[in-house]
């Protein structure tokens, strides 16, 4: 036997897996009775329209194929849904909206069967009741015996690329993969990003970014800069998820506290000094746009290295210097087209120290 043949051998019997076919009464039955866990907090419940829901019922109701969907098996027995939220949830709506504290999904946008249209689920015949709620999707468990980090190398696969899911959703329910470490490294980025002083300084970030957890993104990304720099190669997506998974696979020590504090100390500082106008572009001085993930980069990490430096002074002064910085014309030379460069990331951080120290 080859070593590659012996090293999958040694792989496949690590992930424990069962598939079956559950009717979707079943799965509204077992999300009743809290043995089906459908909603977590990581991801927003609905990212379709709908339509989109609308057609799915149709699609089901004429015995069109539906994607196979993933729950995983907890230390309890309870299945929590990984992949398939949107279809699931839409269902469940239609089927008993109130499990979901959901006003009846009414029917809308079915383009085969138009009659479906402006109908809830009371209104079916009885026939087409029964026939949704015994239709079945293939159910893949994950069963609670596999291995934590290939639990958590398939949902990160299974959510790579076309997904509904934005990147720091899949980053959050991938945390969930690895088990306990997992969960307590997601819920101290979620608590980081709940503080009210780093709330106050991003206020700027668009809302459909907040749906997506981009303050938890921010939050990852602050500890990426202040710990694992070196290793940033351009890619920002590529380089959050390596320093996430080192974090999870103990390959970069994360003292929780010591980092907290951190967090802390900065944003404590930031929503005194300069609030909502700590991460945006400026104009004649005064702020203009939204959050910008270039000048997040620079003034999070340049206060940060000279904290020191900036409490001693006036914080006028620093505030003055933090915007005459960011509307510099060396400033500008390392933001926009190609600004997500080791070396030029280096350089914004580099303008905002010497504008603290010079302050």
């Amino acid at each position: 036997m080859s070593e590659v043949d012996k090293e999958i051998g040694e792989k496949i019997g690590e992930v424990r897996t069962e598939s079956l076919d559950l009717s979707f009464g079943e799965i509204a039955n077992l999300h009743d009775n809290k043995e089906l866990f459908i909603q977590p907090e990581y991801q927003r419940l609905f990212r379709w329209s709908y339509g989109q829901r609308s057609r799915l019922i149709e699609s089901i109701l004429l015995e069109l194929p539906i994607p196979q969907i993933f729950v995983i098996e907890n230390a309890d027995g309870v299945l929590e849904l990984i992949d398939g939220l949107q279809r699931i949830s839409s269902t469940i709506q239609f089927i008993n909206s109130t499990q979901l504290d959901l006003e009846p999904l009414r029917l809308e946008g079915c383009d085969i069967i138009k009659s479906l249209n402006g109908k809830i689920f009371d209104e079916l015949p009885l026939s087409l009741r029964l026939r949704l709620k015994r239709s079945s999707v293939r159910t893949v468990v994950i069963k609670r015996q596999s291995k934590s980090f290939l639990r958590y190398e398939m949902f990160k696969r299974l959510n790579t690329g076309g997904s509904y899911l934005s990147p720091q959703e899949i980053r959050n329910c991938s945390a969930r993969m690895i088990g306990e470490n997992g969960k307590a490294f997601y819920e101290f980025i979620q608590q980081m990003a709940a503080s009210e002083n780093s709330k106050a300084c991003i206020e700027p970030l668009p809302q459909t970014d907040l749906d997506q957890r981009g303050d938890e993104e921010l939050v990852l990304r602050f500890f990426a800069l202040k710990n694992y720099e070196a290793k940033f190669a351009g890619n920002v997506r590529d380089w959050l998820d390596s320093y996430m998974e080192d974090v999870l696979l103990e390959k970069e020590q994360f003292l929780s506290g010591q980092q907290a504090a951190s967090f802390s100390s900065l944003f404590d500082y930031l929503s005194t000094v300069i609030g909502p106008g700590a991460f945006v572009r400026y104009r004649n001085a005064q702020p203009s746009g939204a959050l910008a993930p270039a000048y997040f980069e620079a003034v999070s990490m340049g206060v940060l290295n000279k904290i020191d430096d900036a409490k001693a002074k006036a914080p006028d002064r620093i505030k003055a210097a933090i915007i005459n910085s960011l509307q510099s014309e060396p400033f500008r030379a390392v933001t926009g087209p190609g600004a997500n460069s080791k070396e030029k990331l280096r350089r914004r951080i580099e303008i905002l120290e010497a504008a603290i120290q010079a302050a």
